[in-house]
């Protein structure tokens, strides 16, 4: 069980279903089966984007693109007197990270071999940049990972949850789709990876705006760091 699992059982059990069974059926939809009726599909939500492969999540990207910078960051080694804190920009698609490792190792080389060195931009290339900054005071290496941006991430947070919403319900809809007869219904939970909870405010303008997609007797969004903070649709 994932944690977006735990959180759903946690929320269902609070909703006071008196038997709540993780994977009735085995690894196959639904993930929950609540009191031998309600059929549970569960999900993130998260903001996806078009690539030539199909619909991908934002964070298939990010996260690796991170981990890989923070590791070549620390390949230069620990500080001794000063560090620079690596913010970076990037749009996709990427070139492959081979190739721009060896671009980014260069570029980091060059400004560390200067006798002057100054804030601002060491990179920018083929939908990618660096800015470097420096630190108030020496961290534990010369380069340290700082912020990053993505050009497919952001927007106004009711426009992408409205837009997400309607992806993964489908995603969702077309994966369980012969595993439906055997359960008189089926909800969709997601776990709110987008806004992390919304405000009130937000949350009317998103429920003014929402249509329950096709194939969903009731749709939940949770905050994946509180199940007491839901609303259904």
């Amino acid at each position: 069980m994932d944690k977006s699992e735990e959180i759903v059982e946690k929320l269902l059990k609070q909703m006071g279903f008196k038997s709540v069974i993780y994977e009735p059926d085995g690894n196959i939809p639904p993930d929950f089966l609540a009191d031998h009726r309600v059929a549970v599909e569960v999900r993130r939500l998260n903001q996806n984007y078009e690539s030539v492969n199909g619909m991908r999540g934002l964070e298939e990207t990010a996260i690796p693109l991170w981990q890989k910078l923070e590791k070549l960051c620390n390949s230069f080694g620990r500080s001794e007197s000063e560090s620079w804190f690596l913010c970076f920009h990037f749009s996709r698609p990427l070139k492959p990270w081979k190739s721009l490792e060896s671009d980014l190792r260069k570029a980091l080389a060059d400004f560390m071999a200067q006798t002057t060195r100054t804030n601002g931009n060491i990179y920018r290339k083929d939908g990618f940049e660096i800015d470097l900054i420096r630190a108030s005071n020496p961290a534990e290496y010369y380069f340290c990972m700082g912020a990053s941006s993505d050009d497919q991430a952001g927007g106004p947070i009711v426009t992408e949850m409205l837009k997400n919403v309607a992806y993964c319900a489908e995603e969702k809809r077309y994966k369980s789709a012969k595993f439906r007869s055997k359960y008189p219904e089926w909800w969709l939970i997601l776990t709110d990876h987008i806004a992390l909870g919304l405000d009130h405010q937000n949350q009317q303008q998103f429920l003014a705006h929402v249509k329950r997609p096709d194939g969903w007797d009731k749709i939940v969004i949770v905050s994946p760091k509180d199940h007491n903070h839901w609303f259904s649709f």
